[in-house]
């Protein structure tokens, strides 16, 4: 059977990625087109035409398409099927995992990743080839689902910076502390975030909790003290014991 024809709009970090890895997994890839070329053609010839621009650009290259048989998707998980309207044949798959650079994205989206997906069968096809998992997300959950998508991402990311700070202020590597938060991750994803949490704040521990307050530096404090109340709903929902 011949493999589906691709061409990918925007050649960033994602488009490349997915580039990488649907070309990694057989199908042919078209140069793929960015900022400043002619879109006129970019559907003649081909199954599927994937935009990986910014999400603010979507509704631009969408104008710029003509009308097509083939499907027209693209990857935002901030953006629903809607912003690719008139298009007949339209999806969304928006995948789980951080894609910095297209070599670390393509082993990542080949990797056993999760695809929210909406929209035209294709969608699965794409989610099939890739070795991946999918859920279907509607345009109503859509926000929602983002907004945790960016806790699960962002939101880490920023706990971390925290942790690299007060470790340079102890001249201690950074990298000390990862094996740590590795290993909470791990906890997590073999239990759940409430059997996995331990800590001061899931044993009642006020007085570590109060040393603590008094070490940290004062911008240091909103985030954590944040995150001492959250953990501690947290222990008093499960009655965790450490």
């Amino acid at each position: 059977m011949k493999p589906p024809i691709v061409q990918i709009i925007g050649p960033g970090k994602a488009g490349l990625s997915f580039f990488q890895a649907l070309s990694s997994s057989g199908w042919e890839m078209k140069t793929p087109l960015g900022r400043g070329d002619n879109l006129s053609g970019a559907t003649k010839g081909v199954d599927l035409v994937l935009i990986t621009t910014p999400d603010r650009a979507i509704p631009d290259v969408v104008r710029q398409l003509p009308k097509t048989k083939s499907v027209i998707a693209h990857i935002a998980g901030s953006r629903g099927l809607s912003s690719l309207n008139p298009h007949k044949r339209i999806g969304l798959i928006h995948p789980l995992v951080s894609l910095p650079n297209p070599q670390i994205g393509k082993e990542r989206l080949t990797n056993n990743a999760w695809f929210a997906i909406n929209g035209d069968p294709f969608m699965q096809k794409i989610v099939d080839i890739l070795g991946g998992t999918s859920f279907n997300l509607s345009d109503q959950d859509r926000a929602l689902y983002h907004a945790t998508a960016c806790i699960a991402s962002n939101h880490l990311v920023v706990l971390l910076e925290q942790v690299r700070r007060l470790a340079d202020q102890l001249s201690i590597p950074f990298e000390a502390f990862l094996n740590l938060s590795q290993g909470s991750l791990d906890s997590v994803s073999e239990l759940n975030p409430k059997e996995a949490l331990t800590g001061p704040a899931a044993r009642k521990d006020e007085e570590t909790l109060k040393a603590h307050l008094e070490s940290l530096p004062v911008k240091e404090l909103p985030l954590y003290k944040s995150m001492v109340e959250e953990a501690k709903r947290l222990s008093a929902q499960d009655n965790h014991k450490e």
